[in-house]
């Protein structure tokens, strides 16, 4: 687990999930836990979640929050270098971004930066080309808007009045069969292939960043997820787990659980944030400004 202490990532002791209410006078105020286990048959975790807080009101304004999640690939223990220099580079460079910088614009960047890290780190570590790479799923979030940046199949889902869409799609081999009408989806679903990643971080130089812009309501709750809890977990078990009122850090235990009673045979990191309540704005030649 990161997170971000008086302004510099920090890496906490553990996978221990916390629970957090944010309360900021006529801003953005988020609730927010996250856990990541190693599950039942993985000698150690691959996977790494992190968080930039806003600590002031202007800080929510200027910068908002950040979560990130990624899921290592490679063994040996690179999987768990790959997830960790990603994480850490995009809490790093959220905290130090310009402010006002568009989200969207944000985290294109970003994500390129970690991306790089992770190439560097397999060039310096020998084993770029030998599977040193990652996933990676981030939300931003700023106003009453979320953005949300992917590579692979590290997954960002939306819960809504105990309807839950997916706010991503998977960056892998039989996916993209299936969106190309090669596969149905419950071949898709069942394929081998399933597995197999076709973006990463960590392979080259650049990567391809898949980002979407969402507007936020009261009572949203925000999932984030590695495929260690989609790939055991139906969106009916997450609806209901995850529903409305649900205690966060509770719900995010009982996701875990669930996951591993099902499977346990990868890692499982969750993170979940609920929107309390946001602060509307428009914008007009650049600048954001508050609608009533």
């Amino acid at each position: 687990m990161i997170g971000i202490y008086r302004g510099q990532p920090a890496v906490l002791p553990g996978n221990l999930p916390g629970t957090y209410r944010l309360a900021q006078s006529s801003v953005l105020e988020i609730e927010f836990a996250q856990i990541s286990d190693t599950g039942k048959v993985r000698p150690h975790n691959e996977d790494r979640v992190g968080h930039v807080l806003a600590e002031t009101p202007e800080r929510a304004r200027s910068h908002g929050w950040l979560f990130a999640l990624a899921d290592g690939v490679g063994g040996h223990e690179q999987g768990e270098v790959a997830s960790q220099a990603a994480v850490e580079a995009l809490l790093e460079g959220f905290c130090a971004a310009s402010k006002g910088e568009s989200l969207s614009a944000l985290l294109q960047r970003l994500v390129q930066a970690a991306n790089a890290r992770v190439f560097e780190a397999g060039l310096a570590s020998g084993t770029l080309g030998a599977g040193m790479a990652t996933t990676v799923v981030a939300c931003a979030l700023r106003y009453d808007r979320a953005v949300v940046a992917h590579v692979g199949d590290s997954r960002c889902y939306m819960i809504r009045r105990g309807e839950v869409t997916a706010l991503t799609r998977d960056h892998t081999v039989a996916s993209e069969q299936a969106r190309m009408g090669l596969l149905s989806a419950q071949e898709a679903s069942e394929a081998d292939s399933r597995h197999v990643l076709s973006r990463s971080l960590g392979g080259g130089l650049f990567v391809g960043v898949e980002i979407d812009d969402h507007q936020v309501l009261p009572g949203d709750i925000l999932l984030l997820c590695s495929d260690g809890l989609h790939g055991a977990v139906t969106a009916s078990e997450i609806a209901e787990l995850v529903g409305d009122g649900a205690d966060l850090n509770l719900a995010a235990h009982k996701l875990v659980a669930l996951a591993n009673e099902k499977d346990g045979g990868d890692n499982v990191s969750v993170q979940l944030i609920r929107i309390v309540s946001v602060e509307r704005v428009g914008m007009y030649r650049g600048r954001p400004y508050k609608l009533r």
